[in-house]
Protein backbone atom coordinates (compact mmCIF):
# COMPACT_ATOMS: atom_id res chain seq x y z
CA UNK A 1 0.00 0.00 0.00
CA UNK A 2 1.51 3.48 -0.71
CA UNK A 3 -0.30 6.97 -0.91
CA UNK A 4 -2.20 8.29 -3.98
CA UNK A 5 0.48 10.81 -5.93
CA UNK A 6 -3.05 12.21 -7.36
CA UNK A 7 -3.62 14.75 -4.42
CA UNK A 8 0.21 16.26 -5.09
CA UNK A 9 1.33 18.47 -7.69
CA UNK A 10 3.05 17.05 -10.69
CA UNK A 11 5.92 19.39 -9.95
CA UNK A 12 6.64 19.60 -6.19
CA UNK A 13 6.58 23.21 -4.88
CA UNK A 14 9.79 25.09 -2.98
CA UNK A 15 9.10 25.40 0.31
CA UNK A 16 9.34 29.17 1.27
CA UNK A 17 13.15 30.44 2.77
CA UNK A 18 12.56 30.67 6.71
CA UNK A 19 13.15 34.25 7.91
CA UNK A 20 12.59 36.36 10.74
CA UNK A 21 10.76 35.18 13.55
CA UNK A 22 10.30 31.82 11.13
CA UNK A 23 13.97 31.80 11.14
CA UNK A 24 14.11 31.96 14.64
CA UNK A 25 11.71 29.67 15.38
CA UNK A 26 13.45 26.90 13.17
CA UNK A 27 16.36 27.17 15.26
CA UNK A 28 14.37 26.93 18.30
CA UNK A 29 13.04 23.72 16.68
CA UNK A 30 16.34 22.60 15.72
CA UNK A 31 17.54 22.63 19.47
CA UNK A 32 14.13 21.09 20.42
CA UNK A 33 15.03 18.06 17.55
CA UNK A 34 18.62 17.27 20.13
CA UNK A 35 16.64 18.17 23.04
CA UNK A 36 14.07 15.29 22.75
CA UNK A 37 16.15 11.83 22.42
CA UNK A 38 18.76 13.76 24.72
CA UNK A 39 16.89 14.72 27.81
CA UNK A 40 14.12 11.96 28.56
CA UNK A 41 16.16 9.86 30.42
CA UNK A 42 18.86 12.12 31.24
CA UNK A 43 16.49 14.27 32.97
CA UNK A 44 13.76 13.72 35.67
CA UNK A 45 11.26 16.20 33.53
CA UNK A 46 12.00 13.48 30.70
CA UNK A 47 9.90 15.34 27.64
CA UNK A 48 9.52 18.73 29.45
CA UNK A 49 12.13 20.53 28.21
CA UNK A 50 11.10 19.35 24.27
CA UNK A 51 7.31 20.59 25.07
CA UNK A 52 8.40 23.77 25.82
CA UNK A 53 10.50 24.43 23.30
CA UNK A 54 7.72 22.76 21.07
CA UNK A 55 5.05 25.23 22.17
CA UNK A 56 7.66 28.32 22.13
CA UNK A 57 8.26 27.65 18.13
CA UNK A 58 4.79 26.77 17.21
CA UNK A 59 3.34 30.37 19.28
CA UNK A 60 6.13 32.09 17.27
CA UNK A 61 4.93 30.95 13.73
CA UNK A 62 1.71 29.60 14.02
CA UNK A 63 0.95 30.76 10.77
CA UNK A 64 3.92 28.66 9.05
CA UNK A 65 1.94 25.27 11.08
CA UNK A 66 -1.21 26.35 9.23
CA UNK A 67 0.29 26.51 5.46
CA UNK A 68 1.94 23.33 6.18
CA UNK A 69 -0.99 21.55 6.05
CA UNK A 70 -0.50 21.22 2.04
CA UNK A 71 3.31 19.70 2.26
CA UNK A 72 1.58 17.08 5.32
CA UNK A 73 -0.80 15.99 2.51
CA UNK A 74 -2.58 12.65 3.35
CA UNK A 75 -0.22 10.77 5.92
CA UNK A 76 -0.85 13.84 8.30
CA UNK A 77 -4.25 13.36 7.98
CA UNK A 78 -4.92 9.59 8.36
CA UNK A 79 -2.64 10.13 11.89
CA UNK A 80 -5.26 12.88 12.90
CA UNK A 81 -8.29 10.54 12.03
CA UNK A 82 -6.24 8.02 14.34
CA UNK A 83 -5.96 10.40 17.16
CA UNK A 84 -9.78 10.90 16.99
CA UNK A 85 -10.45 7.88 17.20
CA UNK A 86 -7.72 6.66 20.21
CA UNK A 87 -9.31 9.76 22.20
CA UNK A 88 -13.40 8.78 21.31
CA UNK A 89 -12.82 5.24 22.55
CA UNK A 90 -11.00 6.22 25.58
CA UNK A 91 -13.77 8.94 26.39
CA UNK A 92 -16.68 5.92 25.66
CA UNK A 93 -14.64 3.96 28.46
CA UNK A 94 -15.15 6.58 30.98
CA UNK A 95 -18.31 7.52 30.13
CA UNK A 96 -19.39 4.13 30.47
CA UNK A 97 -18.24 3.27 33.65
CA UNK A 98 -18.41 6.56 34.98
CA UNK A 99 -14.42 7.73 35.75
CA UNK A 100 -12.73 10.81 35.81
CA UNK A 101 -10.64 12.79 33.27
CA UNK A 102 -7.41 11.62 34.79
CA UNK A 103 -7.80 7.98 33.61
CA UNK A 104 -7.48 9.04 29.68
CA UNK A 105 -4.17 11.16 30.67
CA UNK A 106 -1.73 9.22 28.45
CA UNK A 107 -4.12 8.64 25.51
CA UNK A 108 -5.24 12.08 25.08
CA UNK A 109 -1.19 12.83 24.64
CA UNK A 110 -1.96 11.24 20.92
CA UNK A 111 -3.27 14.79 19.91
CA UNK A 112 -0.18 15.89 19.63
CA UNK A 113 0.66 13.18 16.60
CA UNK A 114 -0.45 15.75 14.21
CA UNK A 115 0.74 19.11 15.86
CA UNK A 116 4.39 17.80 15.68
CA UNK A 117 4.50 16.24 12.47
CA UNK A 118 2.46 19.68 10.97
CA UNK A 119 5.06 21.37 13.62
CA UNK A 120 8.24 19.50 11.33
CA UNK A 121 7.15 20.18 7.88
CA UNK A 122 7.08 24.03 9.18
CA UNK A 123 9.85 24.65 10.27
CA UNK A 124 12.18 22.00 9.00
CA UNK A 125 14.88 20.90 11.52
CA UNK A 126 17.70 19.33 10.60
CA UNK A 127 17.28 15.16 11.26
CA UNK A 128 20.78 15.36 12.41
CA UNK A 129 20.20 16.92 15.32
CA UNK A 130 17.70 14.19 16.06
CA UNK A 131 20.29 11.46 15.63
CA UNK A 132 22.91 13.73 17.78
CA UNK A 133 20.65 13.69 20.26
CA UNK A 134 20.02 10.12 20.52
CA UNK A 135 23.52 9.93 20.69
CA UNK A 136 23.97 11.99 23.38
CA UNK A 137 21.28 10.55 24.95
CA UNK A 138 22.43 7.12 24.95
CA UNK A 139 25.75 7.85 26.17
CA UNK A 140 24.43 10.13 29.28
CA UNK A 141 22.32 7.40 30.07
CA UNK A 142 24.97 5.13 30.04
CA UNK A 143 26.95 6.86 32.32
CA UNK A 144 24.04 7.85 35.05
CA UNK A 145 23.40 4.26 34.63
CA UNK A 146 26.89 3.22 35.99
CA UNK A 147 26.53 5.90 38.33
CA UNK A 148 24.02 4.19 40.20
CA UNK A 149 24.45 0.57 39.88
CA UNK A 150 27.75 1.23 41.33
CA UNK A 151 26.61 3.22 43.90
CA UNK A 152 24.56 0.31 45.37
CA UNK A 153 21.14 -0.29 43.40
CA UNK A 154 20.40 -3.44 42.40
CA UNK A 155 19.27 -2.41 38.50
CA UNK A 156 19.72 0.82 36.73
CA UNK A 157 16.07 2.66 36.39
CA UNK A 158 17.32 6.84 36.92
CA UNK A 159 14.30 8.78 37.27
CA UNK A 160 11.34 5.93 35.83
CA UNK A 161 11.89 1.70 35.80
CA UNK A 162 14.35 -0.37 34.78
CA UNK A 163 11.69 -1.92 32.19
CA UNK A 164 10.69 1.63 31.09
CA UNK A 165 14.41 2.75 30.60
CA UNK A 166 15.45 -0.55 28.64
CA UNK A 167 12.86 0.40 26.65
CA UNK A 168 13.21 3.66 25.89
CA UNK A 169 16.98 3.10 25.26
CA UNK A 170 16.19 0.68 22.63
CA UNK A 171 14.08 3.26 20.78
CA UNK A 172 17.16 5.50 21.17
CA UNK A 173 19.12 2.84 19.27
CA UNK A 174 16.73 2.68 16.75
CA UNK A 175 17.17 6.35 15.84
CA UNK A 176 21.01 6.18 15.75
CA UNK A 177 20.76 3.45 13.35
CA UNK A 178 18.24 4.20 10.78
CA UNK A 179 18.79 8.10 11.05
CA UNK A 180 22.68 8.11 10.28
CA UNK A 181 24.24 10.59 8.77
CA UNK A 182 26.64 9.20 5.76
CA UNK A 183 29.77 7.63 7.36
CA UNK A 184 29.13 7.99 11.01
CA UNK A 185 29.61 4.33 11.59
CA UNK A 186 31.84 4.61 14.60
CA UNK A 187 29.46 6.76 16.49
CA UNK A 188 27.04 4.17 15.50
CA UNK A 189 28.81 1.37 17.50
CA UNK A 190 29.78 3.54 20.23
CA UNK A 191 25.98 4.35 20.63
CA UNK A 192 24.65 0.30 20.20
CA UNK A 193 27.49 -0.06 22.65
CA UNK A 194 26.21 2.30 25.58
CA UNK A 195 22.83 0.97 24.77
CA UNK A 196 23.47 -2.00 25.33
CA UNK A 197 25.30 -1.92 28.60
CA UNK A 198 22.65 0.31 29.95
CA UNK A 199 20.19 -2.92 28.93
CA UNK A 200 22.54 -5.14 30.64
CA UNK A 201 22.59 -3.02 33.58
CA UNK A 202 18.53 -2.31 33.72
CA UNK A 203 18.62 -6.26 34.52
CA UNK A 204 14.90 -5.58 31.94
CA UNK A 205 14.79 -8.68 30.15
CA UNK A 206 11.71 -7.91 28.20
CA UNK A 207 13.77 -5.61 25.29
CA UNK A 208 15.99 -8.53 24.24
CA UNK A 209 13.55 -10.16 21.50
CA UNK A 210 13.40 -6.45 20.12
CA UNK A 211 17.04 -6.37 20.57
CA UNK A 212 17.61 -9.14 18.41
CA UNK A 213 15.18 -7.77 15.77
CA UNK A 214 16.98 -4.43 15.87
CA UNK A 215 20.13 -6.09 14.94
CA UNK A 216 18.72 -8.35 12.28
CA UNK A 217 17.34 -5.52 10.34
CA UNK A 218 20.35 -3.46 10.84
CA UNK A 219 22.51 -6.23 9.84
CA UNK A 220 20.37 -7.16 6.90
CA UNK A 221 20.08 -3.72 5.21
CA UNK A 222 23.72 -2.72 4.74
CA UNK A 223 26.01 -2.95 2.20
CA UNK A 224 28.44 -5.44 2.82
CA UNK A 225 28.98 -8.17 0.73
CA UNK A 226 26.01 -10.92 0.78
CA UNK A 227 22.91 -10.95 3.18
CA UNK A 228 23.99 -14.54 4.29
CA UNK A 229 27.38 -13.10 5.17
CA UNK A 230 26.04 -10.01 7.17
CA UNK A 231 23.62 -12.51 9.11
CA UNK A 232 26.70 -14.86 9.29
CA UNK A 233 28.44 -12.24 11.53
CA UNK A 234 25.34 -11.02 13.37
CA UNK A 235 25.03 -15.08 14.89
CA UNK A 236 28.68 -15.26 15.62
CA UNK A 237 28.10 -11.95 17.64
CA UNK A 238 24.81 -12.84 19.38
CA UNK A 239 26.62 -16.87 20.51
CA UNK A 240 29.71 -14.46 21.62
CA UNK A 241 27.19 -12.13 23.49
CA UNK A 242 25.37 -15.61 24.76
CA UNK A 243 28.34 -17.42 26.24
CA UNK A 244 29.77 -14.31 28.09
CA UNK A 245 26.42 -13.60 29.54
CA UNK A 246 25.70 -17.79 30.71
CA UNK A 247 29.53 -17.97 31.71
CA UNK A 248 30.48 -14.79 33.55
CA UNK A 249 28.28 -15.26 37.00
CA UNK A 250 28.06 -11.72 37.94
CA UNK A 251 27.18 -10.58 34.13
CA UNK A 252 24.75 -13.48 34.51
CA UNK A 253 23.28 -12.19 37.93
CA UNK A 254 22.40 -8.26 36.01
CA UNK A 255 20.15 -10.03 33.54
CA UNK A 256 18.31 -11.92 36.17
CA UNK A 257 18.79 -15.27 34.27
CA UNK A 258 19.48 -17.17 37.55
CA UNK A 259 16.37 -15.20 38.78
CA UNK A 260 14.22 -16.60 35.77
CA UNK A 261 15.24 -19.89 36.19
CA UNK A 262 13.81 -19.75 39.79
CA UNK A 263 10.71 -18.31 38.72
CA UNK A 264 10.34 -21.24 36.35
CA UNK A 265 10.57 -23.27 39.11
CA UNK A 266 8.23 -21.90 41.78
CA UNK A 267 5.41 -21.40 38.73
CA UNK A 268 5.90 -25.50 38.80
CA UNK A 269 4.86 -25.89 42.22
CA UNK A 270 1.89 -23.64 42.17
CA UNK A 271 3.37 -20.36 43.03
CA UNK A 272 3.15 -17.10 41.78
CA UNK A 273 4.60 -14.49 43.35
CA UNK A 274 7.73 -13.80 41.21
CA UNK A 275 8.05 -11.58 38.54
CA UNK A 276 7.69 -14.05 35.11
CA UNK A 277 5.13 -16.40 37.50
CA UNK A 278 3.67 -12.60 37.94
CA UNK A 279 3.40 -11.88 34.26
CA UNK A 280 1.55 -15.40 33.34
CA UNK A 281 -1.10 -14.72 36.18
CA UNK A 282 -2.39 -11.72 34.66
CA UNK A 283 -2.78 -13.28 31.25
CA UNK A 284 -5.22 -15.79 32.93
CA UNK A 285 -6.64 -13.22 34.35
CA UNK A 286 -6.55 -10.83 31.21
CA UNK A 287 -8.32 -13.56 29.29
CA UNK A 288 -11.28 -14.84 31.99
CA UNK A 289 -12.12 -10.71 31.50
CA UNK A 290 -12.05 -10.60 27.98
CA UNK A 291 -14.17 -13.39 28.21
CA UNK A 292 -16.99 -12.27 31.17
CA UNK A 293 -16.44 -8.48 29.26
CA UNK A 294 -16.08 -8.92 26.00
CA UNK A 295 -17.44 -5.09 24.42
CA UNK A 296 -15.88 -2.94 27.11
CA UNK A 297 -13.78 -4.83 29.36
CA UNK A 298 -14.10 -3.49 33.31
CA UNK A 299 -12.67 0.17 32.12
CA UNK A 300 -9.43 2.09 30.67
CA UNK A 301 -7.06 2.13 33.46
CA UNK A 302 -8.34 -0.34 35.87
CA UNK A 303 -6.80 -3.71 35.32
CA UNK A 304 -6.45 -3.72 39.26
CA UNK A 305 -9.90 -4.30 39.42
CA UNK A 306 -9.97 -7.57 37.28
CA UNK A 307 -7.47 -8.62 39.51
CA UNK A 308 -10.13 -8.76 42.10
CA UNK A 309 -11.29 -12.10 40.41
CA UNK A 310 -8.31 -13.72 42.04
CA UNK A 311 -8.68 -14.84 46.06
CA UNK A 312 -4.81 -13.76 47.27
CA UNK A 313 -6.14 -10.39 46.16
CA UNK A 314 -9.49 -10.50 47.69
CA UNK A 315 -8.48 -12.19 51.09
CA UNK A 316 -4.87 -9.93 51.11
CA UNK A 317 -5.71 -6.16 50.16
CA UNK A 318 -2.19 -4.91 50.64
CA UNK A 319 -0.69 -8.08 48.47
CA UNK A 320 1.70 -6.00 45.89
CA UNK A 321 1.08 -7.94 42.70
CA UNK A 322 -2.40 -7.11 43.04
CA UNK A 323 -1.63 -3.53 42.51
CA UNK A 324 0.55 -2.62 39.44
CA UNK A 325 -2.05 -0.71 37.82
CA UNK A 326 -1.36 -2.38 34.16
CA UNK A 327 -1.34 -6.42 32.69
CA UNK A 328 2.34 -6.48 31.87
CA UNK A 329 1.14 -6.84 28.29
CA UNK A 330 -0.25 -4.60 25.61
CA UNK A 331 -3.14 -7.24 24.22
CA UNK A 332 -4.07 -8.26 27.76
CA UNK A 333 -3.86 -4.65 29.10
CA UNK A 334 -6.66 -3.29 25.90
CA UNK A 335 -8.90 -6.66 26.04
CA UNK A 336 -9.36 -6.45 29.61
CA UNK A 337 -9.62 -2.89 30.18
CA UNK A 338 -11.36 -1.68 26.70
CA UNK A 339 -12.71 -5.31 24.96
CA UNK A 340 -12.71 -6.16 21.42
CA UNK A 341 -12.98 -2.14 20.37
CA UNK A 342 -10.03 -1.97 22.77
CA UNK A 343 -8.23 -4.56 20.88
CA UNK A 344 -8.99 -3.42 17.27
CA UNK A 345 -8.09 0.53 18.60
CA UNK A 346 -4.29 -1.00 19.85
CA UNK A 347 -4.09 -2.69 16.45
CA UNK A 348 -4.89 0.99 14.94
CA UNK A 349 -2.16 2.64 17.47
CA UNK A 350 0.05 0.12 15.87
CA UNK A 351 -1.04 -0.57 12.47
CA UNK A 352 -1.69 3.04 10.87
CA UNK A 353 1.67 4.14 11.59
CA UNK A 354 3.14 1.36 10.75
CA UNK A 355 1.39 1.81 7.15
CA UNK A 356 1.91 5.31 6.92
CA UNK A 357 5.31 4.86 7.87
CA UNK A 358 5.90 2.18 5.16
CA UNK A 359 4.20 4.44 2.71
CA UNK A 360 6.72 7.44 2.93
CA UNK A 361 9.89 4.92 3.11
CA UNK A 362 8.38 3.33 -0.82
CA UNK A 363 8.57 7.26 -1.82
CA UNK A 364 11.29 8.76 -0.11
CA UNK A 365 13.90 7.93 -2.68
CA UNK A 366 16.32 5.91 -0.20
CA UNK A 367 17.65 3.09 -1.63
CA UNK A 368 18.57 1.23 1.45
CA UNK A 369 16.39 0.39 4.50
CA UNK A 370 17.34 3.71 6.65
CA UNK A 371 15.92 7.30 6.81
CA UNK A 372 13.30 8.63 9.03
CA UNK A 373 10.59 6.40 7.41
CA UNK A 374 12.92 3.54 8.12
CA UNK A 375 13.14 4.98 11.86
CA UNK A 376 9.54 5.27 12.53
CA UNK A 377 8.83 1.74 10.81
CA UNK A 378 11.39 0.05 13.41
CA UNK A 379 9.98 2.44 16.30
CA UNK A 380 6.66 0.69 15.72
CA UNK A 381 8.54 -3.05 15.77
CA UNK A 382 10.05 -2.15 19.15
CA UNK A 383 6.81 -1.03 20.93
CA UNK A 384 4.92 -3.89 19.72
CA UNK A 385 7.72 -6.47 20.36
CA UNK A 386 8.23 -4.75 23.82
CA UNK A 387 4.60 -4.77 24.88
CA UNK A 388 5.03 -8.41 24.99
CA UNK A 389 5.96 -8.44 28.18
CA UNK A 390 5.03 -4.20 29.21
CA UNK A 391 1.91 -2.33 29.30
CA UNK A 392 3.49 0.42 27.03
CA UNK A 393 0.39 3.03 27.45
CA UNK A 394 0.15 2.66 30.80
CA UNK A 395 3.55 4.68 31.42
CA UNK A 396 3.46 8.40 31.05
CA UNK A 397 7.13 8.53 29.45
CA UNK A 398 6.39 5.15 27.07
CA UNK A 399 3.56 6.82 26.24
CA UNK A 400 4.58 10.23 25.39
CA UNK A 401 8.03 9.09 23.66
CA UNK A 402 5.73 6.64 21.09
CA UNK A 403 3.24 9.72 20.14
CA UNK A 404 6.44 12.11 19.70
CA UNK A 405 8.22 10.02 17.57
CA UNK A 406 5.76 8.85 15.69
CA UNK A 407 4.90 12.86 14.64
CA UNK A 408 7.98 13.60 14.16
CA UNK A 409 9.49 10.72 11.95
CA UNK A 410 6.21 11.18 9.94
CA UNK A 411 7.33 15.08 9.38
CA UNK A 412 10.91 13.97 8.66
CA UNK A 413 9.84 11.76 6.27
CA UNK A 414 7.14 13.84 4.78
CA UNK A 415 9.95 16.98 4.28
CA UNK A 416 12.65 14.41 3.43
CA UNK A 417 10.49 12.72 0.09
CA UNK A 418 9.28 16.17 -0.81
CA UNK A 419 12.90 17.40 -0.90
CA UNK A 420 14.48 14.67 -2.73
CA UNK A 421 11.35 15.05 -5.42
CA UNK A 422 11.92 18.67 -5.85
CA UNK A 423 15.64 18.01 -6.39
CA UNK A 424 14.60 15.36 -9.39
CA UNK A 425 12.03 17.44 -11.06
CA UNK A 426 14.87 20.35 -11.41
CA UNK A 427 17.67 17.74 -12.43
CA UNK A 428 15.25 16.85 -14.99
CA UNK A 429 14.42 20.19 -15.65
CA UNK A 430 17.95 21.09 -16.24
CA UNK A 431 18.75 18.29 -18.48
CA UNK A 432 15.88 19.04 -20.65
CA UNK A 433 16.83 22.78 -21.06
CA UNK A 434 20.23 21.82 -21.65
CA UNK A 435 19.21 19.10 -24.13
CA UNK A 436 16.96 21.99 -26.53
CA UNK A 437 20.02 24.63 -25.85
CA UNK A 438 22.10 21.73 -27.83
CA UNK A 439 20.05 21.28 -30.16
Amino acid sequence: MTFSRGSEPATPVSLPPLQGRAGVAHWIATVGLFCMPALVLTLPQNLLPYGILLLLSTLLAPDYLWRARGLAGRPVKVLAWLVVAAIAFALLSIYLFEQGLRDIDNRSRFVVIPWIALWVCALRPDIRWLWAGALAGLLGTMVLSILQVAGGAPRADLSTNAIVLADIVLVLMVLLVFCRPHQRWTWVIVGMVAGCVTIVLSGSRGVWLALLALLVVMAMSLRWRTGRARLGVLLALVAIAGTLTLTIPSLREQVRLTELKHDVVRMERGDSDSSAGARVERLQVAYETFLDHPLTGVGIGHFDSAMQRLPVCRDDPSEQRCHLGHAHNDLAEWAATQGAPGLLLLLAIYGVPLWVFTGLHRRSGEQTFRGPAAAGIMVVVTYVLCGITQSMFAHQITASFYVTIVGLLAGLSIVQGHTRRLALARAQAQAQAQAQASG
